[in-house]
């Protein structure tokens, strides 16, 4: 067993106990079961987290099961793209890798076992007359004019269905419980329905296809899961599973509820995600601005970040909402020690050293990383033409402004102090092109030997010895911190989520390819290349992170 100084939360407390009363006979078996209808997000973070860590740190097992029961919304990508994030997050599954489709015959000898035993009913009911006898909360429902058929005669309608005699929506299975019941789940649930669509991998074997909710826990059973960890959602579903596990007789995992992860500013519903996806609002499902784990993954937030977050904040039985800052903090705070420095300025504005030499390149020595001396130190290229920063010019500063101005010097990051000459502007727009200013040789370093300070440092590049780059901005996709509570989210997406920035300049180290991918551009943020657009004259960063909260104040 792994020791670990983390605080138990009051899963790991469990089963820490189930250890010490030999419960289960040996070690904990748990198991992550994605429906692969879509990409993973933040929130299955959390459950891999936990179902890997307590395998990991008990000495036992954590199973990756594909519970795929509805060919409808499912595709290949999804699970490949599942199995890339777990493996990307530095989890293993070894080989337990199991998917639903693997036990639809066994699943199909349950359901009829459940038949003979008079169970389970085959209804001719469509799905809104089924949905409507159901009841309410505070109404019981009406049986169906089908539930008393014969065991028999629902062998023999269940297996014609199987066997694809009928059509979509003509019948379905369901199970026979109480159709009185105060939890809606045991109201006669629906167990089988026909789907004439191909399965990914049993292909046109089947038509008829397990609901979610008979084939998981009985998936579970048959993988001899201890514990079943799962959101809080399906607490009122547990009184279902522990009933077709006690009509089958078969093994009983131990199912545990946690709150699922709500997140400040974002949606974290499959369905609204796809929507956003499907309408075209985002790229894609790695568009970095999605809270999917490719998203994430392509802005440039590790591994080590999201289970850094993960670990902050803990796993809780009550629902709470955390705040979009503390997973940015978690990124933020591993980049800071990791990250080498470079500048790069994203608005260009010509600087001219009226009194450097021309033609004339001088190497000034700049720090990598200052957190971490053993990253040493680079050569930046000095010149008579510089690009800084627009918004580090203004040609009428207003208070506190500490940058560039008429008559103002600052100190230009790792060189010398500089002082305002003057400025060129478009003669047709008014905008100002070109700024003018000469330079104290005294000042190298940054430093000045009479002891006299300036209010400001810049940073800047050589406009000789530079990279063109493309930079995309972003900010929160939503303008609330809760889209959820939207009559409908989409009309809170932020317009602005997105900036691209076309004419940046940077440093040419980012091309190095022994150099990395995420940068910290100095007073900007933490930035990552794109590799898929490598094969680009252009490189595309992805701005991963600011160096602080700004939005979230």
């Amino acid at each position: 067993m792994t020791q670990t100084n983390e605080p138990v939360d009051f899963i790991r407390e469990i089963v820490k106990q189930d250890l010490a009363a030999n419960k289960w006979g040996g070690s904990p078996i748990t198991r992550f079961p994605p429906e692969p209808n879509g990409f993973l997000h933040i929130g299955h973070a959390t459950s891999i987290c936990l179902n890997f860590g307590i395998a990991e740190e008990t000495g036992g097992q954590c199973h990756l099961r594909f519970d795929d029961t509805n060919p409808t919304k499912e595709d290949q990508r999804y699970v490949d793209s599942i199995m890339r994030d777990i493996e990307w997050l530095g989890w293993s599954w070894n080989e337990h890798l199991y998917y639903a489709s693997d036990y639809f015959d066994q699943l199909y000898e349950f359901a009829v076992r459940l038949i003979r035993d008079g169970k389970a009913y085959v209804d001719d009911q469509n799905a809104e007359t089924i949905r409507i006898d159901r009841g309410t909360l505070t109404q019981g429902g009406s049986d169906s004019p089908y539930r008393d058929r014969s065991p028999d005669e629902n062998l023999e309608l269940f297996e014609k269905m199987k066997n694809g005699e009928f059509q979509e929506g003509e019948k379905v299975l369901r199970a026979r419980i109480d159709m009185s019941s105060g939890n809606l789940n045991f109201r006669d649930p629906v167990l089988y329905r026909i789907l004439k669509s191909d399965h990914q991998r049993t292909l046109g074997k089947w038509c008829i296809y397990p609901m979610y909710d008979f084939a998981h826990g009985q998936s579970d059973s048959i993988e001899n899961i201890t514990h079943s960890i799962c959101t809080l959602e399906f607490e009122d579903h547990r009184p279902l599973y522990d009933w077709f596990i006690k009509e089958l007789n078969i093994h009983h995992p131990q199912q545990i509820e946690f709150a699922r992860l709500n997140l400040t500013y974002t949606v974290l519903s499959k369905r609204k995600l796809s929507q956003l996806v499907d309408e075209k609002f985002v790229e894609g499902w790695d568009d970095p601005r999605m809270p999917t784990l490719s998203g994430l993954r392509k802005r440039g937030f590790t591994a080590e970040s999201i289970k850094e977050f993960c670990r902050l904040i803990g796993v809780s039985k009550r629902p709470k909402t955390i705040e979009l800052s503390l997973l940015e903090h978690s990124l933020r705070k591993g980049l800071n020690l990791t990250a080498p420095r470079v500048m790069g300025v994203l608005r260009p504005l010509k600087l001219v050293i009226d009194n450097y030499p021309t033609d004339t390149t001088e190497y000034l020595e700049a720090t990598n990383n200052p957190e971490d001396e053993s990253m040493g130190t680079r050569l930046v290229p000095f010149e008579r033409e510089l690009y800084i920063e627009r918004d580090d010019f203004s040609e009428d500063p207003p208070a506190k402004f500490n940058r560039l101005a008429p008559g103002r010097e600052v100190r230009l990051r790792y060189g010398y102090f500089v002082t305002c000459t003057s400025f060129v502007t478009n003669p047709e727009s008014g905008e100002i092109i070109e700024v003018h200013c000469t330079y104290d040789p005294t000042t190298k370093g940054g430093y000045a030997p009479d002891g006299r300070k300036v209010r400001g440092t810049i940073h800047w590049v050589s406009a000789n010895n530079c990279v063109d780059a493309e930079v995309r901005l972003y900010d929160t996709l939503f303008t609330v911190e809760k889209p959820d509570e939207s009559d409908d989210f989409r009309e809170v997406i932020n317009p602005n989520s997105l900036e691209v920035v076309r004419n940046a300049k940077v440093e040419t180290i980012v091309l190095d390819p022994n150099g990395g991918n995420t940068y910290q551009f100095e007073r900007l943020g933490y930035f990552t290349k794109d590799t898929e657009n490598e094969s680009e004259e252009v490189p595309l960063f992805h701005r991963s992170v600011t160096l602080r909260d700004t939005w979230a104040r």
